[in-house]
């Protein structure tokens, strides 16, 4: 493997951070473009932000590397930014309703996409074991710290629901996970085959005005985070053996000062 010219990265990625910010979406194009022959895995996550511009199509996924590089940088401050500039509290409404609708309590709870540990802050009480994975070994370590789960992993949420010989678990919770995917296929079948017969799962999606999607199951929305249909989650949801409980209109949290809209998302296998 060739070694990255990180001097050439950085100029070019700034480069079309600039000109995307002054408007000019087809010179920021081509210097991401440039981002992307430097650097193949898009630490810098230039092809989520080509779509974002409507200047390429939506990755199926944010690449990993861009993701684990976000979040290792954001470790420190994530809760700060997250829930008091963000507005953020979706664990709390994934707590809200497993009370509202008589869940639990689960033998065996599995957090996917843990970050610093908000869900397990708030399901700690509902769960007799609780596991967490995330992306970013920066955001486990933090997690960690917090002394609310029995075990930690370091993974790709749908390679690990693929490869890992954990048990099945009577709820599995993914908050602000679904942003960085597009295609939800693998996902929905890891969750199939991770979920116990009966057992819970629960996550927040992003969405969009219906009209933007133009029929397509997802899409990079304009703040780089991608989006899905309502009626398309319905749709993984049967195919992949899931009786919908709840699915509620929610704000997933605020992006300069506009609140972004969402779903929060509750089912049982089977």
């Amino acid at each position: 493997m060739s070694e990255i010219d990180e001097e050439a990265l950085a100029e070019a990625y700034n480069r079309g951070l600039e000109l995307e910010k002054a408007g000019d979406h087809e010179g920021a194009a081509q210097a991401y473009r440039r981002v992307l022959e430097i650097d193949p895995h898009d630490r810098g996550g230039a092809s989520v932000r080509l779509a974002a511009m409507g200047r390429g199509q939506s990755p199926d996924k944010a690449p990993d590397a861009y993701v684990a590089a976000l979040f290792d940088q954001h470790a420190e401050v994530f809760e700060s930014i997250l829930v008091d500039q963000l507005g953020y509290h979706v664990p709390m409404m994934v707590g809200e309703a497993v009370e509202r609708l008589g869940l639990g309590p689960f033998d065996r709870l599995l957090d996917l996409g843990c970050g610093t540990g908000l869900s397990g802050d708030v399901l700690y009480d509902h769960a007799e074991e609780l596991v967490a994975v995330d992306l970013s070994e920066a955001m486990v370590e933090a997690a960690y710290e917090k002394d609310v789960y029995d075990r930690l992993y370091v993974a790709e949420a749908v390679h690990f629901l693929e490869a890992t010989d954990e048990a099945p678990f009577d709820m599995i919770v993914a908050t602000d996970v679904l942003p960085y995917m597009g295609r939800l296929d693998a996902l929905f079948a890891g969750l199939a085959s991770k979920a116990a017969n009966g057992g819970i799962i629960a996550f927040s999606t992003e969405t969009l005005p219906e009209d933007a999607f133009q029929g397509r199951t997802f899409m990079v929305g304009p703040k780089q985070r991608f989006a899905h249909p309502q009626g398309h989650i319905r749709a993984l949801l049967d195919e992949h053996g899931f009786t919908l409980l709840e699915i509620d209109p929610i704000t997933v949290r605020h992006d300069e000062g506009e609140p972004v809209p969402g779903h929060l998302v509750v089912a049982r296998k089977g």
